[in-house]
């Protein structure tokens, strides 16, 4: 939980917790143990690696939520604007420009909300 939080922040984790029931809280401990607690916790990479990994692959597999949501989390990964653009140019060779495309539009929505002066 503690890289969990760490991430994407205690306002998101929060509204997760809040928003679980008995259906789905087997999942969340799923994400929480398996994605936060074994892969994300590793020492092999930094968080900054991992995000750009992770948005880079959410992206080539149509996942346009979890892209935002990992989007965001850049503010805690130190993951940059240009790193994002450097991602999509992958994309959009090793995935294609369309789904570059799509999600160059999304990360572009998301970066002005976070930062509406720039």
């Amino acid at each position: 939980m503690k890289t969990r939080r760490s991430v994407l922040g205690d306002a998101h984790v929060d509204r997760a917790e809040k928003m679980k029931t008995a259906f789905d809280e087997p999942f969340q401990t799923l994400i929480t143990e398996a994605a936060w607690g074994h892969v994300w916790s590793r020492p092999g990479l930094t968080k900054r690696e991992r995000s750009l990994i992770t948005i880079a692959l959410l992206a080539a597999l149509g996942h346009h939520d979890e892209v935002a949501m990992h989007t965001r989390a850049t503010a805690n990964t130190g993951a940059t604007p240009d790193d994002l653009m450097e991602v999509m140019l992958h994309v959009a060779i090793y995935a294609g420009v369309p789904a570059a495309n799509h999600n160059i539009k999304i990360i572009k929505d998301v970066l002005e909300k976070m930062h509406p002066e720039a």
